[in-house]
This record gives structure tokens, C-alpha cells and sequence, in this order.
């Protein structure tokens, strides 16, 4: 049995400070060090050329500002607005790989040990350099699957190949060799994103995108070499590639990306690919065929959304009305919706949205088109993009993978020597309580890995106050926490329609949550907060938000405000789960109807440095907060150990 410690709300209230605008300046950074493994030429070259643009533009870091406690002001930190410099991997013909905004603003002087601590303890992260989108996730013979988009040369984008791991339960990892490597004419300039479907009579294949010899985006075909290797080590490129060509009216650097194959009631199985007409019209191509190597284009698209832009990375699958449980992809019938979802590489979000899928016409219809694709709801509203799901046929659920990229530097990644990370795989249901959203949960095995616990039980949390809570270090944490709003009499305030300028921003009813990898002097934190407001017929409409514009005191990081809507319905309480890990929060609202991801780099609020908070910023409401909190362990990522087998 776990330890846990309950914590007596009236002795832990017992402190109370406003939120700052302007944090004070927080004690040093830890100084544990491990050396870096980072590429010394193209670093020396990169900072050489940042040296003369810094000389050049004569700019200098801003002081901080001094300390001042009125909660109302304005953040010390706007986001960063992006430059007219074009985005690494934009002119190869995928979504931007860079943040070329940040080249203007001043290096900070990382150390070794704020790198170390940024490497995350339980996500999936390679061993070094750079990887995106998650490729082909599958279940065979006892082990999960994750291929994923790598460089194994560099921690910047670009010599795309397939990396490859598994797993026996989605959060322990083995690394193994590389499954395919740009060697082909059809995939010279990159083995772009793929999926894989798993044939009712045991085959895998496994479609992907290449970028060809003349930049030319094509699909190809690979398959395992040996089915009975539960490792899958060695794969096959069909040697009749390109299996598919862009058809006549499409870009051909726009034109990538197929899904898992579903198959129709016709006995043929069909895919769909992302791509765009007329600049500004996504949409999703379908194809049909009984043998994976010979396609047909069928007439019209499955779907199509005006002003979206190119779609890339598609997902297509269906959710039962009334279950539990995932579906297999090909599910059809009574009591199904279909998600279809978009990652829109004009504004680099994931977009979903539920509807109708007709297999006689092959055509799909939003049950919403004012939430239609690319316009609603959006799978995850933080720092989030390319995701992909696939049934896990032994415990018949759906899982989501999405990638997590850097919002530092070039420069800072190569010092470190790695960049992105994936999600916590998420199972997926149909929320059939409001009948709009998805719900989104870490899978149930994440919950191996806590610790001891730490409860707080109504803790009460008054108008424009902090509380801390006393749980020691909070680098590695996964947090349940539920709240009770109670009105006060007076202290109306003009409302923010939505997350607004970010937690100083006050209002009646919020914001109020928590203050995660905060220092204890408050000078980083990064709130996920809650914000209710009136809407004309006098309910309450709720924003889920995180706020990481404090977050760090470097300012050649991206920091901004994310968030949503999320529907709280009347029996229920403002509830939220928040796994921290070290630079990555993930944020679940409701039960998981609203998703925030957040990449954050704090300067001072590291190792046994952060702490946790409650806050609550409202004018008109105490809050009262219950919270149960493990600390948790790290996840066993490391090389297969061949030697041992």
C-alpha cells in the first residue's frame, strides 16, 4: 500500500498572498551538471551567426522589473511574436520545424544543469537529437510499437528517418535500431509520416509519405521482413514504389500523410490522405484498394473545410456512442460516430470534430459545421501538433500519441543535444454526457509509476490569495484536484471573455487553480487555472487555461497563454489532472473534454527549487480546493539489451 499524508486544510490556508504581476527575484539555480553531447561545429556556427545578429541590432536583455504585488498588472512577459524569417523545414515542403522569432531575442546563459533538468523523467524522448510526429503506433506479439520521425544526426530537423521503440506497456521503452532510412529515390529527401494497418489475416503494411528525389511528396508501401520477430527489426520497402502519385489539381508538395485503412462494406479498403485545394481549402482525399499496392482515387473527398489550409497528419476513426471501449478503425453501424481530424500546418494546431461517415458515398458530415474541422474544437490546446491514434486490439481501446516540440531556441537544442518529446499516450472515448467532445485520458498505466501521496481535503482558498502546499520538491508529479466555488456578496468585476491576458488577468468567478514548477519567491511559475464567466443569459461559460508567460525568466523562450472552452455541467465540480515532468505539463479538464500541453524552461524553479501553489485571483469568489498528489517515478527508457537475449 502506497504512503499517503492528509493535510489539515486550516493549518495549510494558514498563508495567504496576493498573486504577483511582477514576480521578485527567486534564489539560484540547482548546480548539479551533466556533461553535454551536442554537435560542436554547427553549435560554433550557430552562435558565431547569433553573435553578429546580436551585435548587429545592438539589443540587450531587458532588466527585470522590481517587484510589485497588485494582481491586475500586466504580465513581465508578452509572447513572442513570430518574424518574417521562414521556419526550418517550411521550404522542403512540411510544417514549420523552428521558431525563428526567438533569433531576435537575447540569449540566456543556460547552464548544463538547467538542460539536464529539462530532459523529461516518464515521456518518451530518444537518447539524443531531434524527432516528431509519432509513426505507425501498433500492438504484435506482446510489445507496442512506436515508430516516430528522427534525425539521427542532429537535434534540428531534418535526414528524416523512422526511429523505433517498444514497449510491453507504453511507458517503460526500449530503443532499437532504425526501421527505414532515406536510401530510396521515392524517399531520398525524408521518410515522412506513415500509418500502419494491421490485416485480418496477421500481415502489418505500413504507408508513408516520401519525399522523393525532386522534393515530390509520393506514398510508399513497407511491410516487416519477418512477422514472427515480436521486435519487428527489419522492414521491407515494396519495390513497385511510389504506390501513389498526387492526382491531377494537387500540389505535389502538398499531398502526404495516410491513415490506417479502414475497410468498407464493399470488402475494399480504403485510406485518406491530407491535402489542400486553392491555397486555402483543406481537405481529405480517399482512396480505395484490395491489395495495397494498386490504388484508386475515389470521386469527391471525404471531407473539406474553406480557409483551413493544407491538412496534414489525418486521422479518421470511428468512437462508440455508448461504450467504454475503442473501436477497431474499420467499426461501422449503429451507435458509431467518426472523428475526423486535421493538423493544420497554417497555424500548427490539431483540429477533430465528431460527425457522420457514409460508406456508401464515402463522405463525411460534422454534427456541428459551425465546429467543423479546423474551425472547433481542437484536440489539444497548448504546445501540441501531428497526433495519431490506433486500436489496441488487447485492451480494446484507442490510444493518441502527439508529439511535443521545443518552444527554446536552435541554438539551446544543439547545446543540450536533443529536442522534442512525446505525449503520455491517451486512451480516447466519446464523451456521451455532453455529446460534443471527445474525452482524452493518460493511459491507466502511468499510475504505476506514483510514489507516495500527499492529501489536501477543502482547502480554502479566499479571493486574490496563494496558498502553498507542502509537498517537497514537484518536479515529478501527477495531480488530482477538485473545486467548490463559493460567491461572495460585492466585488463584481468587467468580465474577460476568454483566458485573457493569463492569470493576473482578474474577473468574478477566476481565475483560480494551481501554480505549477514555481519557486518560492514566485519569480517563475506557470499557472493552470480555471476561469468561469457570465455569459447574457446569466449561466456560466468555463475556460480551461495555462499560463506560461512567467514561466521563465529567459526571453529566448516562446511563452504565451493557451486554452479553450469546457464544458462544465451542473452537477459537476471544476475538476483537473495535471502530470508534470520536469519542461513538459499536461494539463485534462473535466475528465479530459479539454487537453493543454505546455513546454516550459524555468531558470530558478528547478530541482528541489519548485514548488506547487494554489491560487485563486477572483473578485467574487473563495474557492475551496480537495487534492490528492503523488510524487512520481521515472520510467525505465534505455537500448534494448540485445547482449541479454
Amino acid at each position: 500500500m502506497e504512503p499517503s499524508t492528509s493535510h489539515d486544510p486550516e493549518r495549510n490556508s494558514a498563508f495567504y498572498a496576493p498573486l504577483p504581476d511582477h514576480p521578485s527575484s527567486g534564489r539560484a539555480p540547482a548546480t548539479r551538471s551533466r556533461p553535454l553531447k551536442g554537435f560542436v561545429v554547427i553549435l560554433a556556427s550557430v552562435v558565431f551567426l547569433l553573435s553578429l545578429v546580436a551585435l548587429i541590432i545592438n539589443q540587450r536583455q531587458e532588466p527585470l522589473p522590481t517587484p510589485n504585488r497588485a494582481p491586475s498588472a500586466s504580465p513581465t512577459s508578452k509572447p513572442a511574436s513570430f518574424s518574417e524569417a521562414e521556419p526550418r523545414g517550411v521550404a522542403e515542403g512540411v510544417s514549420a520545424k523552428s521558431n525563428p522569432s526567438l533569433l531576435n531575442e537575447v540569449s540566456f546563459n543556460w547552464t548544463n544543469a538547467m538542460f539536464s533538468w529539462q530532459r523529461s523523467a516518464y515521456h518518451f524522448q530518444p537518447q539524443k537529437n531531434w524527432m516528431n510526429d509519432p509513426d505507425g503506433p501498433l500492438y504484435h506479439k506482446g510489445w507496442y510499437h512506436l515508430f516516430y520521425q528522427y534525425n539521427p544526426d542532429s537535434a534540428i530537423w531534418g535526414n528524416i528517418t523512422w526511429g523505433h521503440a517498444v514497449s510491453r506497456d507504453l511507458i517503460h521503452w526500449l530503443y532499437l535500431p532504425l526501421a527505414m532510412v532515406p536510401d530510396r529515390w521515392y524517399d531520398i529527401n525524408g521518410v515522412w509520416t506513415g500509418s500502419a494497418t494491421l490485416l485480418p489475416d496477421g500481415q502489418i503494411v505500413m504507408l508513408y509519405t516520401g519525399s522523393t528525389n525532386e522534393s515530390v511528396q509520393v506514398q510508399n508501401l513497407a511491410y516487416p521482413a519477418n512477422l514472427s520477430d515480436p521486435l519487428l527489426l527489419d522492414w521491407l520497402k515494396y519495390p513497385g514504389n511510389p504506390v501513389i502519385f498526387a492526382p491531377a489539381g494537387i500540389e505535389t508538395d502538398e499531398f502526404r500523410d495516410p491513415t490506417t485503412a479502414w475497410l468498407g462494406p464493399d470488402g475494399t479498403w480504403r485510406i485518406t490522405i491530407g491535402s489542400r485545394f486553392n491555397d486555402t481549402i483543406g481537405t481529405s482525399l480517399v482512396y480505395q484498394t484490395t491489395n495495397f499496392t494498386d490504388y484508386e482515387l475515389l470521386d469527391g473527398v471525404l471531407h473539406a473545410v474553406p480557409g483551413t489550409g493544407m491538412w496534414e497528419c489525418v486521422d479518421f476513426y470511428p468512437v462508440a456512442i455508448n461504450g467504454s471501449v475503442g473501436l477497431d478503425t474499420s467499426s461501422l453501424g449503429p451507435g458509431i460516430k467518426h472523428v475526423l481530424k486535421a493538423s493544420l500546418d497554417d497555424t500548427k494546431v490539431d483540429h477533430y470534430a465528431l460527425g457522420t461517415y457514409d460508406p456508401a458515398t464515402d463522405k463525411w458530415t460534422p454534427d456541428n459545421p459551425e465546429e467543423d474541422v479546423g474551425i472547433g474544437l481542437k484536440v489539444d490546446y497548448g504546445r501540441y501538433y501531428a497526433s495519431k491514434t490506433f486500436f489496441d486490439q488487447v485492451k480494446q481501446r484507442r490510444i493518441l500519441w502527439g508529439w511535443i516540440n521545443e518552444t527554446d531556441t536552435e541554438t539551446a537544442d544543439l547545446k543540450k543535444g536533443w529536442a522534442s518529446l512525446q505525449t503520455i499516450p491517451r486512451s480516447v472515448l466519446y464523451d456521451n454526457k455532453t455529446g460534443t467532445h471527445l474525452l482524452q485520458w493518460p493511459v491507466e498505466e502511468v499510475e504505476s509509476l506514483r510514489l507516495n501521496s500527499t492529501v489536501f481535503e477543502e482547502v480554502l482558498v479566499e479571493a486574490g490569495s496563494i496558498v502553498p502546499l507542502d509537498i517537497g520538491a514537484a518536479t515529478q508529479l501527477d495531480i488530482l484536484a477538485v473545486f467548490e466555488i463559493e460567491s461572495l456578496e460585492s466585488n463584481t468585476t468587467d468580465e474577460v471573455s476568454d483566458c485573457g491576458d493569463g492569470a493576473i488577468d482578474r474577473s468574478t468567478f477566476g481565475p483560480f487553480g494551481i501554480l505549477v514548477i514555481a519557486d518560492d519567491s514566485l519569480s517563475e511559475l506557470t499557472p493552470v487555472f480555471f476561469r468561469p464567466v457570465n455569459t447574457s443569459d446569466g449561466s456560466l461559460k468555463t475556460y480551461f487555461c495555462a499560463d506560461e508567460t512567467r514561466s521563465s525568466k529567459a526571453t529566448d523562450v516562446f511563452k504565451q497563454v493557451y486554452g479553450g472552452k469546457v464544458p462544465v455541467l451542473d452537477d459537476e465540480n471544476y475538476n483537473m489532472r495535471v502530470l508534470v515532468d520536469h519542461s513538459i505539463v499536461e494539463s485534462f479538464a473535466q475528465g479530459g473534454r479539454t487537453v493543454i500541453s505546455s513546454r516550459i524552461y524555468p531558470t530558478e524553479a528547478i530541482y528541489g527549487a519548485a514548488r506547487l501553489f494554489l491560487f485563486n485571483n477572483a473578485t467574487g469568489v473563495n474557492v475551496k480546493a480537495t487534492l490528492k498528489i503523488w510524487e512520481m517515478n521515472s520510467a525505465f527508457i534505455r537500448p534494448f539489451p540485445f547482449e541479454e537475449t
